[in-house]
């Protein structure tokens, strides 16, 4: 039997031991390493009070078949939620002595996608569309501009050296400005053209206004072959009570098959020798452990990695330090209303808005994005009825001015600027929790442009495979992250000593989502 350490027990980590174990029939003896106390990463759900959070939100849906089998086979699909048993209350139940909804209860809701920006005080569609309220919210002047900018943009195209190039090319420089440049700015703390246009390849290569008029027109043509921008698909499937119920089902499903997920336990160092890792060492609990292994698979984020690491070559160690990452802090908001009004002809529960997210332009405000998580399953809000329970996401530094606010500081700020966007009134706020996220996206800049070198130095360690997004440094969604791990698992055990299959998940042009 081999050893297989796993550090990280997010997607990634998770998908690789429990097809190490699914696929090897007791050939491997699998532990997994995760730092906190939570399963699932940034995939996790957060639960306060009765309500759940959706650290950064995630739309279950991939154009990878095997990815949507093996959600589904994890957790089967029910149609449209009933909100019947949802009034009775979790905690009603479990104090009824009946069993635990969330662990019974594991079933994929349909959920209808709806992610619209919010400028100007008024509502355009995301990705933007080419619809009459698009350009009545626009106005004449501003959409005749933002036309002609768009054909010439047809006509000249500029060298995609940087991400501002790249979207001018698709967009023009119009639409750019009021619906690009200052909320990636607001993400990344970079203004675009300092940006590679490497993460606009990964986030939005398929998206362009041609893009956009061809779904249009595709739609008036029914044909169930016809291929659909991720970025514009109407429906995905979501779990009953948010994300980290599926990776906790994962999880149990790994313990049966006889794996060991330690949790709290940091990897700290990692030693190799020979182009070889033979082991690593860990704290749990003030305490330094080692463990060995034969064959080791990462999700930790690349710079601590090599960080950790022996010997390592002084331009391999440069390139690793310099990586960037952007952290992320969450601010849950229970509120008795929002002062939007559903204009649409989605019906919710409520009568609220019907956005999973809220894309913020204005530059005025710090905000990045509004998510409701009513609208992502009525299960995560304790009472969706008459509450709505909202989260406000920001992109900071780890160890900058918003980053070191105190929780009453940083509420009372998120507060005062959904006021001053007339989205709330302050005197109907019922409740607040803030979560911080580090390492929560990999950056495109420094010494990113350097990363190939570093991706041959650490496919030169035979028994180590790097997998997910921090493992890769690589903005992958939930489902690229599972496939490096198949990837991997399928290395593992065809005995492929290649890495290239692994490192180039989510490089082809129709494989790709677009969330931000």
């Amino acid at each position: 039997m081999k050893n297989v350490i796993i550090i990280g027990a997010g997607p990634a980590g998770l998908t690789a031991g429990y097809e190490l174990l699914r696929q090897s029939k007791g050939e491997f003896k699998v532990t997994i390493l995760e730092e906190s106390s939570a399963i699932g990463g940034i995939s996790r759900t957060v639960r306060y009070k009765g309500n759940r959070m959706d650290i950064g939100g995630h739309r279950f849906f991939s154009k990878d078949d095997s990815v949507m089998d093996w959600w589904k086979k994890m957790m089967p699909m029910q149609g449209s939620p009933s909100y019947d048993d949802k009034k009775l209350g979790r905690e009603k139940q479990l104090a009824k002595g009946g069993p635990d909804p969330e662990k019974e209860d594991r079933v994929m809701l349909v959920r209808q996608r709806v992610s619209r920006i919010y400028y100007l005080k008024k509502f355009f569609d995301y990705p933007v569309s080419m619809k009459w309220e698009t350009i009545k919210n626009m106005g004449f002047m501003r959409t005749m501009k933002a036309g002609f900018s768009y054909l010439g943009s047809l006509i000249v195209k500029k060298p995609e050296d940087c991400l501002e190039n790249f979207y001018i090319n698709r967009f023009g420089k119009v639409l750019y400005s009021m619906f690009f440049e200052g909320y990636t700015e607001k993400l990344w703390g970079r203004h675009p053209r300092e940006i590679s246009a490497d993460w606009g390849s990964q986030r939005v290569k398929g998206l362009s206004i041609t893009a956009v008029l061809k779904d249009m027109l595709g739609k008036l043509v029914p044909n169930k072959n016809r291929k659909v921008e991720t970025s514009l698909i109407e429906e995905f499937i979501y779990p009953k009570y948010g994300p980290g119920q599926l990776w906790e089902t994962v999880a149990d499903e790994i313990r049966k098959l006889g794996g060991e997920i330690i949790m709290n336990a940091s990897v700290k160092g990692i030693n190799n020798e020979n182009g070889v890792i033979k082991s690593v060492d860990y704290i749990k609990d003030g305490t330094k452990n080692t463990a060995e292994a034969d064959i080791f698979i990462s999700s930790m984020p690349v710079k601590d990695l090599v960080a950790g690491m022996k010997d390592v070559p002084k331009d391999m160690a440069e390139i690793a330090a310099g990586l960037p990452y952007r952290d992320f802090v969450t601010v849950g908001l229970l509120v008795k209303k929002l002062n939007l009004v559903n204009e649409t002809k989605i019906k919710t529960l409520s009568d609220i808005v019907p956005d999973c997210w809220i894309y913020v332009q204005d530059v005025g405000v710090k905000l990045g994005r509004i998510q409701i998580f009513n609208n992502w399953s009525p299960y995560m809000v304790e009472r969706p009825e008459d509450t709505v329970w909202i989260g406000l996401e920001y992109f900071c530094d780890e160890g900058d001015d918003f980053w070191n606010l105190s929780d009453e500081e940083c509420v009372k700020l998120a507060v005062d600027e959904l006021v001053k966007m007339g989205v709330v009134n302050k005197n109907e706020v019922l409740d607040s929790h803030r979560e911080k996220v580090k390492k929560a996206y990999p950056a495109y800049f420094d010494t990113y442009d350097r990363m190939d070198e570093l991706i041959n130095y650490l496919s030169g360690f035979e028994n180590l495979y790097c997998v997910g997004r921090n493992g890769q440094h690589r903005y992958n969604n939930m489902d690229h992250s599972m496939v490096t791990s198949f990837e991997s698992v399928k290395n593992i055990i065809g005995g492929k000593k290649t890495k290239e299959n692994i490192w180039n998940v989510n490089t082809e042009k129709e494989y790709h989502e677009t969330k931000q």
